[in-house]
């Protein structure tokens, strides 16, 4: 039995269909939210209708709520999401209560940043994570992403309306990476032997602007949408609105002022899928409907 957290999410819809259709005879997707009746929106899974899948609602924010979930699992898929990047409990609690479960792995999702920037107050409660898994004695695999092209639906409103993106930094390149990569990643250390004690950088397959990612979406859509670009007081005015004040400077820290670390395309995604990393452009294709 496999657990994925934060199964609703842009990684953990693709990640437990990957894990069913790989024939796993029981994956527990666990989310706060309750299970999606039908699959919601052009990028969502249709996981809830596979079989093999059963739906736990729990809060892996809260350790005691995850034990039912966690009982008889032999592996753990880990991933913080919203407010549980910035407080909470101990990560020891989790994952001791893995551990009195019988979990044996445990894959988890960080940051690239937790490694660029390891005194970065905005990457603190990864950093701690990181260590817990470490010292949990299990079998665990770290995944630290970049950022993710999903990052891009903010757009989806304006493109829709406007046929219009607004962003900062728009010719600043990262080496965004799609979503769906970072879950066949985690879906490869969770079902396979190999990975454990690894730490896997995980990036696109090439460094792709705000400028250049709006020029993508619009080959997408065959129609043209323009990129308006915004100042850092701007952006950092619009990102407070839904991320605490130490995420928003440290993300504008990096797409504004990204460091040589955050610059070079990691070769992990290949290494680990015998394939490449999926490239922005691909990934704008298979998420056109989101935009129209």
């Amino acid at each position: 039995m496999i657990i994925v957290t934060g199964a609703t999410g842009n990684i953990g819809r693709t990640l437990v269909d990957l894990l069913a259709q790989a024939g796993e005879e029981e994956v527990v997707a666990v989310s706060r939210r309750d299970r999606p009746a039908t699959p919601a929106g052009p990028a969502a899974s249709a996981a809830s209708a596979v079989p093999g899948v059963r739906w736990i609602r729990a809060d892996v924010g809260n350790a005691e709520s995850m034990r039912p979930a966690l009982t008889g699992a032999r592996a753990l898929f880990l991933l913080l999401g919203g407010e549980l990047n910035a407080h909470g409990e101990s990560p020891t609690l989790l994952l001791d209560t893995a551990v009195s479960a019988g979990v044996e792995r445990v894959v988890l999702v960080s940051s690239q940043v937790s490694a660029t920037r390891p005194d970065a107050p905005s990457h603190a409660r990864l950093r701690a994570f990181e260590a817990a898994v470490r010292a949990s004695g299990l079998d665990f695999t770290i995944l630290r992403p970049g950022g993710f092209a999903s990052n891009a639906f903010a757009w989806a409103e304006t493109v829709r309306t406007q046929r219009m993106a607004f962003a900062p930094f728009a010719d600043t390149a990262l080496p965004v990476v799609d979503p769906a990569d970072i879950a066949a990643v985690a879906a490869a250390a969770l079902r396979e032997d190999g990975h454990g004690g690894r730490v896997y950088e995980l990036t696109g397959p090439a460094l792709i602007s705000p400028r250049e990612q709006v020029r993508a979406i619009a080959e997408a859509l065959s129609e043209e949408v323009t990129l308006v670009e915004l100042s850092r007081d701007e952006a950092h005015a619009a990102m407070t609105r839904f991320m605490p004040e130490e995420a928003v400077t440290g993300t504008l820290d990096v797409l504004g002022e990204p460091l040589a670390a955050e610059l070079k395309v990691s070769g992990d995604v290949e290494a680990v899928l015998g394939r490449p990393a999926v490239g922005f452009g691909g990934w704008a294709g298979r998420n056109a409907a989101a935009f129209k």
